[in-house]
């Protein structure tokens, strides 16, 4: 299950992530906004990272203007890799070198057809499972 948060700035693009999780068939939890409503993307950001840290969700996409508002949000959670990625090599690397959780977009700056290709590279990338990358990881979680 995928976790998902945004602020009003990442409202649509949320939609249109979910809307392409539906058409996948996988199954995501929306931790909000609902709306376009103002509002702060610490929040929404945290309670989707709680969700992927807890277990309660595989992996996480979050989504503010800019992406990094909530990215920093979604990193301030223990046990969290959150990655903003502006395409979809980043997105294939933070999987295979960092084991990325959480996946950060910038509704502002990234259109649909690009979020899209990054969230499926995202999604499909397993980790490598490479020493060094092992090794690298438990530096950040400590």
């Amino acid at each position: 299950m995928i976790a998902l948060g945004s602020d009003h700035g990442g409202f649509d693009l949320k939609c249109q992530i979910m809307n392409y999780l539906k058409e996948k068939g996988i199954e995501y939890k929306d931790f909000g906004c609902y709306d376009k409503n103002s509002c702060d993307y610490p929040e929404f950001g945290k309670a989707a990272a709680e969700a992927v840290a807890s277990d309660e969700c595989d992996r996480g996409i979050v989504v503010c203007t800019t992406g990094i508002g909530i990215s920093i949000a979604a990193n301030k959670v223990r046990g969290v890799r959150c990655a903003l990625c502006t395409d979809p090599y980043l997105a294939k690397m933070t999987r295979l070198h960092n084991d990325a959780n959480m996946l950060a977009l910038g509704g502002g700056f990234v259109g649909k057809n690009l979020a899209i290709e990054i969230v499926e590279t995202f999604l499909n990338t397993e980790f490598s499972e490479g020493e060094n990358h092992i090794r690298r990881i438990g530096k950040l979680e400590d």
